[in-house]
């Protein structure tokens, strides 16, 4: 009986000793799987860190310090200027810009709509905004475009990215263009607003030349609440854009 009793408790601690064996390598499992997953998260952030800022639901400061360097040139230049030019006798009457539309449509996209992930980074990145898909208003046999269809990208810009882009756009990525001898100055609606076409986005320092999958180009609206032309055509050469003569 002794004998028997003796064996029961070595057979006992045997089977012990592996429920603790197996006990400690489950733990060692389930600590290595959170330390995995607590690598995972830290690298996932430290990418979005260093990804492109994307503005938030009415977040328009680019710089919570420093107001955009247009804005000064607009107060302490154009508007005295227009004063004197037009003999306005309230500086609220001198126009000014209301917002900038940035609008992007991609051909290619009507039978490949994957086209457009390039397109949608490269104004993410030269904007600084994320950008909205537009669709198609009306089907248009000819071009093999329904209702509906995906054909490009826009984003609107407003206050401080609105300047901040337009002093790039002048005198960073204009400058840039090849053989560049100015801006159509006729390109007016009659209503104070100017569009200017870019040909090439590659014009901007923001894009990664070597990513570039096709060379694409947009359109620029500005928008003034200028009432002619001829009023916003003085406001935008005081603040700088480069019109041909």
């Amino acid at each position: 009986m002794a004998e028997k009793e003796k064996d029961k408790k070595e057979a006992g601690g045997e089977q012990n000793a592996e429920q603790s064996a197996a006990r400690a390598k489950t733990d060692a499992k389930k600590a290595a799987a959170d330390t995995a997953r607590a690598k995972a998260k830290k690298a996932k952030e430290d990418s979005a860190a260093m990804a492109v800022k994307i503005a938030a639901v009415g977040e328009t400061r680019v710089s919570p310090v420093k107001s955009p360097r247009l804005i000064k040139v607009y107060r302490e230049k154009a508007v005295p200027a227009m004063m004197k030019e037009f003999q306005f006798k309230n500086p609220m009457q001198v126009p000014r810009l209301t917002k900038i539309t940035v609008n992007c449509a991609v051909k290619e996209a009507v039978g490949n709509p994957k086209v457009l992930d390039g397109t949608f980074e490269e104004i993410m990145a030269i904007t600084g905004q994320k950008p909205v898909l537009t669709r198609a208003k009306k089907a248009i046999a000819a071009f093999k475009v329904r209702k509906g269809n995906t054909v490009g990208a826009m984003v609107t810009l407003r206050r401080a990215r609105m300047w901040e882009f337009l002093d790039r756009v002048m005198n960073v990525a204009l400058p840039r263009v090849r053989d560049f001898k100015g801006v159509n100055p006729k390109s007016f609606d009659g209503r104070g607003n100017y569009s200017l076409g870019i040909r090439e986005q590659i014009i901007f320092p923001e894009i990664n030349y070597d990513k570039v999958d096709k060379i694409r180009g947009f359109t620029v609206t500005i928008e003034t609440t200028a009432k002619t032309n001829e009023h916003a055509r003085a406001l935008l050469t005081e603040l700088g854009m480069p019109f041909r003569k």
